[in-house]
């Protein structure tokens, strides 16, 4: 590299290190950051199978950055070295909702509503279970930092929806765990179900401790006639610079009387996925991570073909394709998940469904939403 190229980089990535620094100290004020859990809890995840030194971890395989560069380069890279279509052109397609429109009270129905990136409702059981609803527009305390969503606003606004019987997270970063959605569905939420440490976040947030119920991989909740299970993930945690992988992070199984769905979260591809395809499964429907990946981070986010496997694995009828579609956190065009999902879906026989924003898919053996919407965005 150059010498004036490297000082440049030198100069640049230390103005970034102390916006960032200062960045800090403002979210570190701000309550978003979320809470600590107590000593006697932190005691209590010694027991966990996959807690060491104050830390989370997955057991079977390493997840760290993979390409033996430092973070400072590959931050440089991500900001700096822009793939052409990282974002879209304009907003996308998009449905818009309101609670009327996602009451669906029959025992045997199943549902699903994507709202963008990872944030989706299941109806099930005649029951609502709602997955990691980031519904705001800002993501974290420092929003000019963090990256935008791609539409002026989301299909449904979290006082829309609604009674929920189960909020499921699984795990604590900002694009997951959204403080303002939290607060707005503290009080029509039955349970929010967490991985270890993340409850010390909804405390500190106004959420009253009997609608808390945290579990570890494996554990499970019985709420309403659903059964709900904790599975493993290969990812990591943390709101801050100080706080990494001391929470857990998981992946979830929902039962009914009749139906099943999973519940990826996000992670990497490992072996934990065939293992619950052969406690669990199989299932109905199967919302798995597919989008923000990268090379240098390949340990804790699937490539798409990846995820196909992994629905494959956990032996789902039908994979829905999701942490996509409303922010840009990596250097891929911005619908390059779905392109490579379906073609790999495709070509291993995966059915696949592909709905737009707000679209709610019913699984009554009527054809699944399957169109290539993404393709007509960049027209």
């Amino acid at each position: 590299m150059p010498k004036s190229r490297h000082l440049t980089r030198k100069i640049t990535l230390s103005l970034l290190a102390a916006l960032l620094l200062a960045g800090v100290a403002f979210a570190g004020l701000s309550p978003q950051l979320g809470g600590t859990p107590t000593k006697a809890e932190k005691a209590g995840y010694a027991r966990s199978g996959h807690y060491k030194d104050g830390k989370f971890y997955y057991p079977w395989l390493p997840t760290e950055l993979t390409t033996g560069r430092g973070m400072a380069s590959v931050l440089w890279e991500f900001l700096f070295n822009k793939t052409p279509g990282r974002k879209p052109p304009g907003p996308l397609p998009m449905q818009l909702l309101d609670s009327l429109r996602l009451v669906g009270k029959a025992p045997e129905l199943l549902r699903v509503t994507w709202f963008g990136h990872s944030a989706s409702l299941l109806e099930i059981g005649g029951q609502n279970v709602l997955f990691d609803p980031m519904l705001g527009q800002d993501m974290g305390p420092v929003s000019w930092a963090t990256p935008k969503r791609y539409n002026p606003r989301v299909p449904i606004y979290a006082a829309q929806l609604p009674p929920i019987t189960a909020v499921l997270i699984s795990h604590d970063h900002y694009d997951h765990l959204d403080y303002e959605t939290i607060r707005q569905l503290r009080h029509k939420t039955r349970l929010f179900i967490v991985p270890l440490g993340v409850a010390a976040h909804l405390r500190a947030w106004g959420v009253d401790t009997a609608r808390i119920r945290e579990l570890d991989w494996n554990d499970s909740v019985r709420v309403a006639g659903l059964t709900i299970v904790s599975t493993p993930a290969r990812h990591f945690s943390g709101r801050g610079l100080t706080n990494r992988n001391t929470t857990s992070f998981s992946s979830w199984v929902v039962k009914s009387a009749t139906r099943r769905a999973f519940y990826s979260g996000d992670g990497g591809y490992g072996p934990h996925f065939a293992a619950i395809g052969r406690q669990h499964g199989p299932f109905d429907l199967g919302l798995m991570e597919c989008g923000q990946y990268d090379p240098h981070w390949a340990d804790i986010h699937m490539r798409p073909e990846q995820s196909v496997q992994a629905a494959r694995d956990v032996r789902a009828a039908v994979m829905l394709p999701v942490h996509w579609g409303a922010f840009t956190e990596a250097n891929h065009p911005w619908n390059e998940p779905p392109r490579r999902a379906t073609a790999e879906a495709a070509r291993l026989g995966q059915p696949i469904t592909t709905p737009e924003l707000g679209q709610s898919v019913t699984f009554d053996g009527r054809p699944l939403p399957q169109q290539r919407w993404w393709e007509a965005v960049n027209e």
